[in-house]
C-alpha cells in the first residue's frame, strides 16, 4: 500500500505534494504577523476573524434552538472555506510561488502571536512602572472578566492566564491543524474558535444555540492544548523549576476550568511559575509559592516564546519528515 496515496486525497491546491511550499507559507506567515499584527480599516473589514464572529452573532440570534446553532456553524465555516478555497486555487493555477504568498496570509490571518505577545509586554511594562491603570486597560484588551474590579495581582493573573490559553488558541493550533489540513486547515480551527468566542457561552440566551460551536472548539483544540501544555513542562528548567514539580501541578489542576482545554496550558504555566494562577469565583490553579508581579509576566512572556519556537520548529520538521517519509 502506497502511503503517499492516502496523504494526496487533499487536493494540491490546498496541500501541495511539495513540503517546501507549505513550510515557506508557514514562515511567511510569521514575517506578515510580526510586520502587520495588527488589522485596521479595510484588512480588519474583510478579515475572517471579524466577518465570523460578525455573522455569528447575527444568525446564531440569542435563545435560539440546538439545530439553528449547528446550521449557523455549517453555513459560517462553508462560506469561508469555499472563499478562500477558491483564493488558493486561482493563485496554485497562475503560480506555485504565487500560492505560497497566498497561503502565508491565509496562515497568517489564522495565527496571532505577535499581537499577544505585544499585549503581554504592555502589561509587564506598565506594571513594572507601577502605572496599574495601564496594567489593566492592556489586560482588558485579551480577557473577558472585568479587570477593574479585581486586585493587582489578579489583574497580572488574568494577564498569563490568557496568554497560556490563547497561545493555543491563536497558535499552536492553527499550526497544528495547518499541518493535518494546510493552510485551509488553519482557516478551519481559527473561525471555529471564533464562532465559540461569539456564542459559546454558558449563559441561558447562548445555551442551546452556541452548544454545537462550544463542542467543536473543545473537539479542535484538544490535541493542541495538551501538547503546548507538555512543552511548557519541559520548560520548567529555564525558569529555574523542575519538571516534575511542574508535571504535578499539571496532573493535579488541568481539569478544574470549565473548559476542557484551557486547564491544560495555564496550569502548566502556573506550575513553571511557581505561582498561584486564579480566576476569582471560577478557578484557582496552582500554588503559591512566589508571588505573582512584573517578573513574573516577564517569565512567561519568555516561556511562551520558547514554545512558539520550539512548535514552530517541530511542525515544519514534521511536514518535511512526513512528505519525506511518504515518497
Amino acid at each position: 500500500m502506497h502511503g503517499a496515496n492516502l496523504m494526496y486525497i487533499i487536493p494540491e491546491f490546498l496541500y501541495p505534494k511539495n513540503p517546501w511550499l507549505i513550510i515557506s507559507a508557514i514562515l511567511i506567515a510569521h514575517i506578515f504577523d510580526y510586520l502587520y499584527p495588527f488589522h485596521k480599516g479595510f484588512l480588519l473589514t474583510i478579515h475572517p476573524v471579524h466577518t465570523s464572529y460578525l455573522l455569528a452573532i447575527k444568525i446564531g440570534k440569542k435563545y435560539s434552538s440546538r439545530l439553528r446553532g449547528v446550521a449557523t456553524w455549517f453555513l459560517i465555516i462553508s462560506l469561508h472555506l469555499i472563499i478562500y478555497s477558491i483564493l488558493l486555487y486561482v493563485s496554485w493555477s497562475i503560480h506555485p510561488l504565487l500560492w505560497v504568498f497566498i497561503a502565508g496570509w491565509l496562515i497568517k490571518l489564522s495565527i496571532s502571536l505577535k499581537l499577544l505577545i505585544s499585549i503581554v509586554k504592555n502589561v509587564e511594562r506598565c506594571s513594572n512602572l507601577g502605572n496599574w491603570q495601564c496594567v489593566r486597560f492592556w489586560t482588558q484588551q485579551i480577557v473577558r472578566r472585568d479587570v477593574y474590579r479585581i486586585d493587582e495581582e489578579h489583574v497580572l493573573s488574568a494577564a498569563i492566564e490568557s496568554l497560556a490559553e490563547s497561545l493555543v488558541d491563536g497558535y499552536t493550533s492553527p499550526l497544528f491543524h495547518t499541518l493535518l489540513l494546510g493552510p485551509i486547515g488553519a482557516l478551519l480551527q481559527r473561525i471555529s474558535n471564533t464562532l465559540d468566542g461569539a456564542i459559546g457561552f454558558k449563559v441561558p440566551e447562548y445555551k442551546e444555540v452556541g452548544w454545537f460551536s462550544a463542542k467543536v472548539d473543545t473537539i479542535i483544540n484538544l490535541i493542541p492544548a495538551r501538547l503546548t501544555a507538555f512543552i511548557i513542562i519541559f520548560l520548567a528548567p529555564f525558569a529555574k523549576t523542575s519538571v516534575r514539580y511542574t508535571y504535578s501541578i499539571w496532573r493535579e489542576y488541568h481539569s478544574v476550568t470549565q473548559s476542557l482545554n484551557a486547564g491544560h496550558p495555564i496550569s502548566a504555566m502556573a506550575g513553571v511559575l511557581m505561582v498561584k494562577l486564579e480566576k476569582i469565583g471560577d478557578y484557582s490553579i496552582g500554588k503559591k509559592i512566589k508571588n505573582i508581579n512584573s517578573h513574573t509576566v516577564n517569565m512567561s512572556l519568555k516561556i511562551a516564546f520558547i514554545a512558539a519556537i520550539i512548535w514552530l520548529s517541530l511542525i515544519c520538521c514534521t511536514i518535511y519528515f512526513l512528505f519525506s517519509f511518504l515518497k
